[in-house]
């Protein structure tokens, strides 16, 4: 049985495992998920809790009952969290799924703007290795986004510098090559107009309402290993987030 938090209710727990198989890309539109009886089986639980899953999978809008058949992942539009992605990255050595790709458009030293130069504690020397990507997938762009890491870091990383694409993903291959683990993260969010840049990449029109997220991970020692800025196309919005009440 899979280990999930147990603060949860036990249908919560099933739901929010399948779900994010769903949104790691684990589980593609079309999919059947697990039924009742093989859930109650895998999670030593009742029909009617394992019934109630799938439930609040299909009010969250992420499976379809078809009578007779069985529950299938939808087709739908959802933005992986980075959660997801480096689930993925660890379990399957490949950040992205089936179907989605990431062009590098440049990658190099640049000063940080003060917010990045903040997020990763650099004070006197501003310079910080940039890798920029527009991820697309058979529908079009899904997201902009841009990774800055210190001078230490790049130092032992020198992919980072190299404008081709690193399967597993950076964040992965940062760990692999400094020895630091991704402990923690910290999103902030905010809606704001597209700038011309993002109009152009992500095939957007004037005036484009997007969805910012800066993204800062921290090792196992407090300190900032990665800052991310990712920008998502106004019909790319599907951030959820479930939780306990009491």
């Amino acid at each position: 049985m899979p280990q999930i938090e147990e603060t949860q209710p036990k249908y919560l727990q099933i739901a929010h495992y399948i779900r994010d198989q769903i949104l790691r890309g684990d589980l593609r539109p079309g999919d059947e998920v697990p039924s009742e009886r093989q859930l109650a089986a895998d999670w030593k639980v009742s029909r009617p809790t394992a019934a109630r899953s799938l439930e609040a999978l299909s009010h969250q809008g992420l499976v379809e009952k078809r009578q007779g058949s069985g529950t299938y992942v939808r087709s739908l539009e959802v933005n992986r969290r980075a959660r997801e992605l480096y689930g993925r990255a660890r379990q399957t050595g490949k950040i992205y799924p089936p179907g989605e790709y990431a062009v590098i458009t440049s990658a190099g030293w640049l000063d940080a703007p003060d917010h990045v130069a903040e997020a990763l504690g650099l004070v006197k020397d501003r310079r910080a290795v940039h890798r920029r990507r527009v991820t697309h997938d058979q529908d079009g762009p899904i997201t902009l986004s841009s990774s800055w890491f210190a001078p230490d870091v790049a130092g032992r990383a020198p992919k980072l510098l190299e404008p081709e694409r690193i399967q597993e993903g950076t964040l992965v291959y940062v760990e692999n090559m400094t020895g630091r683990q991704g402990s923690y993260a910290e999103d902030r969010m905010c809606a704001r107009g597209a700038t011309e840049e993002e109009v152009t990449d992500l095939r957007l029109d004037a005036g484009s309402a997007v969805l910012v997220v800066h993204h800062v991970v921290f090792d196992l020692q407090d300190r900032p290993l990665e800052f991310a800025e990712a920008t998502y196309p106004p019909h790319r919005w599907a951030f959820e987030h479930g939780y306990p009440l009491t």
